[in-house]
């Protein structure tokens, strides 16, 4: 019988192991704890969630509620065990960490197919492994990472802008150039001095997260929040990040009084990130500080600054759409390290690296979903994003393709447009499942949905 190794027993190497032993290939499962902690668990159970206790939003509305979806459809462990761990929390999925994280261990530990081994890996073994040792990786296995990927694609510092969907920029307000009429890569939100000092007066008293005690930030000139070049004074910033040098604005023919670039960061352009804008600001004062951005006061954030310790790869450098390493097809990757960020992004990277370590073992050719479902367009974004400055990603709307417009019809409203992308996405991710030999379970109101059709339930805007 084929056999493959799952380092680590988070919510991806548990989700991992157990999708690769679904399909009759045996797990040699390696977790260090409890016979190693890290700063940031305090138990030796799996998939212990150790900053909060929700897998995110439900329901077709919900980017999270898509992924859910395709993974209850396709009978995955993490999502099933919180479904019957839940507490209520509104429109959230969320666990008892306790109850779950016990689920979890028992159903991992209790598989015929899945040997426990209770301790350190310190280098990547020979043959199909599945690494998935979380944002916290112990130094000597990083070290053999960064052997087996190049130290340079290796990171250990979590230093992020928001990103924001582009169809919710203000284009009648920001424009397209490079500094000095370079190629038009960036957009460009411009300043007048009153707008810029109302930015920074909100930017000084914007709170900060208080990080845990195991997250020492340690604030290099490379990634220094924006925050933090504003404590410099005033002015710091726009001869920084926010420089205006070389842009002219088309409305006025001259430089802003000073500018706020966005750079590109999926290969179709539909999300960009604000350059130079990493923080550590709370997510509600961030979103009310880019609505004061010029261009970006309607602006939809799908992915929050952050400012953390953690380990991952340069996925787009090193990482194919099935999650495999470019340099050496044997060896796959899943959860944070992968460069995902969240514990529902973490379980479905798991159950797809799991599931494509069974196949590579069985001598079959590893797969991903299409892009038009939410696990698709999360591992296309990993391997096509732009590697200049890659940080982890979340899963969000903007990863999946907007549906066709009807004739005469100019723009999709939310409420419109995102039912029907569940739905097609959904059903796209099922047939893409059952071609792979796997069994799936639709809900009743997962049908099927023409990309033109609309919801009964929702007028024209």
């Amino acid at each position: 019988m084929p056999e493959i190794t799952v380092i680590g027993a988070g919510l991806a190497g548990s989700e991992a192991a157990l999708s690769a032993a679904a399909q009759g290939v045996r797990v040699r499962l390696y977790e260090m704890r409890p016979r190693k902690m890290t700063p940031a668990h305090r138990t030796g159970d799996f998939a212990e969630l150790v900053c909060s206790t929700s897998l995110g939003g439900e329901g077709e509305m919900q980017s999270k509620g898509m992924l859910q979806a395709e993974l209850r459809s396709v009978g995955g462990t993490i999502v099933g065990t919180a479904d019957r761990s839940r507490v209520p929390a509104g429109n959230a999925l969320a666990v008892d960490r306790d109850a779950f994280s016990a689920s979890v261990t028992e159903q991992v530990r209790r598989h015929p197919l899945i040997t426990v081994v209770e301790e350190e890996l310190e280098r990547v073994p020979e043959g199909i492994c599945v690494i998935a040792s979380g944002p916290l990786t112990s130094d000597a296995l990083a070290e053999d990472l960064a052997r087996l990927t190049g130290s340079e694609r290796l990171s250990f510092y979590d230093a992020a802008a928001p990103v924001l969907d582009a169809s919710s920029i203000d284009m009648n307000v920001a424009w397209r150039a490079g500094r000095y009429d370079q190629s038009a890569d960036y957009i460009n939100c411009p300043f007048t001095k009153e707008e810029y000092l109302r930015f920074i007066g909100a930017l000084e008293t914007a709170r900060t997260h208080t990080p845990h005690d195991w997250e020492k930030l340690e604030f290099f000139e490379g990634c220094m929040p924006i925050e933090e070049i504003a404590r410099r004074g005033p002015d710091t910033p726009r001869f920084g990040p926010m420089s205006p040098k070389g842009l002219d604005d088309p409305r006025t023919g001259r430089w802003p009084y000073a500018v706020a670039q966005l750079r590109q960061e999926d290969a179709e352009g539909r999300m960009w990130s604000l350059v130079g804008f990493q923080t550590g600001l709370k997510w509600g004062d961030q979103k009310e500080l880019v609505a004061l951005i010029p261009g970006l006061e309607q602006a939809e954030i799908v992915r929050y600054g952050v400012m953390h310790r953690n380990t991952y790869l340069n996925a787009p450098e090193v990482l194919r759409e099935t999650l495999q390493l470019k340099a050496d097809p044997q060896k796959f990757v899943a959860g944070v390290l992968a460069g995902t960020e969240g514990y529902l992004e973490s379980a479905a990277t798991g159950w797809l690296a799991g599931l494509n370590a069974a196949r590579l073992a069985q001598g079959l050719e590893p797969s991903a979903p299409p892009q038009s479902s939410m696990l698709g367009g999360l591992v296309h974004y990993l391997a096509s994003a732009n590697p200049k400055g890659f940080q982890p990603m979340n899963v969000n709307w903007a990863l999946v393709p907007d549906p066709e417009l009807p004739a005469g019809k100019r723009k999709w409203g939310k409420r419109e447009k995102r039912p029907l992308m569940f739905r097609a996405g959904l059903q796209a991710f099922s047939t893409w499942a059952e071609a792979q030999g796997l069994v799936v379970t639709l809900p009743a109101t997962a049908q099927p949905a023409a990309a033109q059709e609309k919801p009964a339930a929702i007028a024209h805007s």
